[in-house]
């Protein structure tokens, strides 16, 4: 055999361990998480319809596998963050059937909030933390039947183990990142009022792991500061309003100063409405109200 052959199989061989430690956050620091396709795009978080969902089509009632054609043809938006808790089922029939209907329509599943109630994954109890980790990598697999990029944990109201809640969003990344999925934190629970959590936590954890600031999940002291900080780590956005005044304000925050945040910090969508009301028809309407406040906005 000849020098030359002896060192490119030397080469080759060395490449080849080399790639066999690879991990899958070695993989997603190699791509951005943000998404040029979403740029400008506005959308709807299902969990705005709780209160107005029902299992079978029903007058007054939101059903939700029309909720995609809604999105079209009444909303004029294309963005869907889906919530686990939205759901009537997560059989893979029903899945399948609302991903259908939302590329018939032209939209784009991005996200499922994974809110499944007392699953904690930074939990000091070894059992409870096995047993959350085993519900969201459940959930990361309908994720990915859905056709998702991200999915987001719930944040507890309790503080949790900051070592184990690091390895927890570790192990749930290198579980989804083959599927093509990454992680969000969004500010909930014991990170309402902490404006620097979201950059820490990503820095702590590294590759595959992004913000999703709500503006509304915020302490009021609390709320500028976090989307200071926040806006410039995000890829998509819960632009969050709560009930309108008879003038058409919102008098709880001020929604163009949280949108003027994100903008500045160069985020451009998608900007994923979440709001209230028991009543349908206004619900979609200030959903429109809404869309068209962002558009005027991004115009200026």
């Amino acid at each position: 055999m000849t020098l030359n052959r002896r060192l490119m199989m030397k080469a080759c061989a060395a490449f080849e361990i080399q790639r066999s430690m690879i991990t899958p956050r070695d993989v997603l620091a190699q791509k951005p998480l943000a998404a040029e396709d979403l740029r400008g795009l506005t959308g709807v978080t299902t969990g705005s319809f709780q209160r107005n969902l029902s299992a079978t089509p029903a007058p007054g009632k939101l059903y939700l596998l029309d909720l995609p054609k809604i999105m079209r043809d009444e909303l004029g938006m294309r963005v869907l963050d889906v919530m686990t808790a939205s759901f009537p089922t997560m059989e893979p029939h029903y899945l399948d059937d609302f991903r259908s209907r939302s590329e018939k329509a032209g939209c784009i599943i991005t996200n499922l909030k994974m809110n499944q109630p007392d699953v904690d994954i930074g939990s000091d109890n070894i059992e409870d933390r096995k047993r959350a980790i085993e519900v969201y990598k459940r959930s990361i697999d309908d994720a990915e039947r859905l056709g998702c990029r991200w999915v987001r944990p719930l944040p507890q109201s309790e503080l949790p183990s900051w070592d184990r809640y690091i390895d927890s969003y570790r192990e749930l990344i290198d579980y989804a990142a083959p599927k093509g999925i990454s992680l969000l934190v969004e500010n909930y629970g014991w990170m309402k009022g902490k404006p620097d959590v979201i950059p820490g936590l990503i820095k702590a954890i590294g590759p595959g792991l992004a913000a999703a600031p709500d503006i509304g999940n915020w302490t009021d002291e609390a709320r500028y500061e976090g989307l200071q900080k926040a806006f410039p780590l995000a890829v998509t956005c819960d632009f969050k309003a709560f009930a309108f005044d008879d003038q058409g304000k919102h008098p709880a925050y001020d929604l163009k100063r949280c949108f003027r945040i994100g903008w500045e910090a160069g985020f451009r969508g998608p900007w994923c409405f979440e709001h209230f009301d028991a009543s349908l028809p206004k619900l979609l309407q200030e959903m429109v109200m809404l869309r068209e406040m962002i558009e005027a906005w991004s115009a200026e």
